[in-house]
């Protein structure tokens, strides 16, 4: 399943929300420095989906806040 992240972070608080049915916007706590935001994304996308997070890899946009992810479902 292909999805489309919207990336906040160094936000105070870690969450993912549905904007719709291909559509999410993750909060995380790291700073986008070294690819730190990315595995933080990745980790709460895991979680949300209830997946590994070796099933949810980042397909484009790793230095942009607009990603896509391909997650293993």
């Amino acid at each position: 399943m292909e999805i489309f992240v919207k990336a906040k972070p160094k936000s105070k608080i870690e969450k993912v929300e549905k904007i719709d049915e291909n559509h999410f916007e993750v909060w995380v706590k790291e700073p986008p420095v070294e690819g730190r935001a990315n595995f933080a994304i990745i980790k709460a996308l895991a979680d949300y989906f209830n997946v590994k997070m070796s099933e949810v890899r980042l397909k484009s946009g790793f230095t942009s806040r607009n990603k896509k992810f391909d997650v293993g479902i």
